[in-house]
């Protein structure tokens, strides 16, 4: 939270009435105010209605699959979406994510965890509102104006795709940013299945940023799915 006369409205579409409480609670005491809805049409609605500044969605819904819901909302909002679930495969997050949805925490969940990937969220759509001309992790530095990365006030020296990366997921800092999102925007649409270049190219930036993939400060690795900037 940025304040406290600042209230972020979320819209949590979730069919188990148990849980809706509990978010309820843990929102409420969080600072947020809570929107809800049971079924995915009625999501879609409220989505419209509400004007939420983030959705939480579940993907297992009574009238409709949590994908299709995040592909109408989709089609005229750009709200950022958690999908909350308790499918924790590889494959149906990464179908959640190419769907529209901006992040995927599975059940059971961390409060506190779900707590700061909300802020991280709200934070992500105001700087997309008002894209700031640097972003700042720690002693790191993303001068989105002028190409320039710095570590503890000092240049570090990237290629022209490694700089596209790491710009990439600062512009979305603290949102997990997809393989595939990757490769199509940094290498196109032709590279979709072209992991290894990703790989390399966050290695290659980790090298020089001094992150350490085993404990590291900067990107963080979402395992067969994408990355995020801490």
């Amino acid at each position: 939270m940025t304040g406290a006369a600042e209230t972020h409205r979320v819209l949590v579409i979730e069919d188990e009435a148990p849980i809706r409480r509990f978010l309820a609670i843990a929102l409420g005491s969080a600072g947020f105010a809570m929107e809800e809805a049971a079924r995915g049409r009625e999501g879609i609605e409220k989505a419209a209605t509400a004007a939420p500044d983030v959705v939480v969605l579940d993907l297992g819904l009574p009238d409709m699959d949590g994908k299709a819901v995040v592909a109408a909302i989709r089609e005229w909002s750009q709200v950022p979406i958690l999908i909350l679930s308790v499918r924790d495969g590889e494959a149906e997050k990464i179908a959640a994510l190419d769907a529209g949805a901006d992040d995927y925490v599975t059940k059971p969940f961390a409060t506190g965890e779900l707590l700061a990937r909300l802020r991280a969220l709200v934070r992500s759509r105001r700087r997309a509102d008002a894209e700031p001309p640097a972003v700042a992790i720690g002693d790191l530095s993303v001068d989105l104006a002028r190409r320039l990365v710095t570590v503890g006030g000092r240049e570090v020296k990237l290629t022209r795709k490694e700089y596209d990366v790491l710009a990439l997921l600062a512009r979305f800092q603290g949102r997990l940013v997809t393989h595939r999102q990757l490769l199509s925007t940094v290498w196109g649409p032709a590279h979709l299945d072209d992991t290894h270049y990703l790989r390399i190219a966050v290695g290659h930036i980790r090298d020089k940023l001094g992150d350490d993939a085993a404990d590291p400060r900067f990107i963080l690795t979402e395992p067969g799915v994408g990355y995020r900037l801490a």
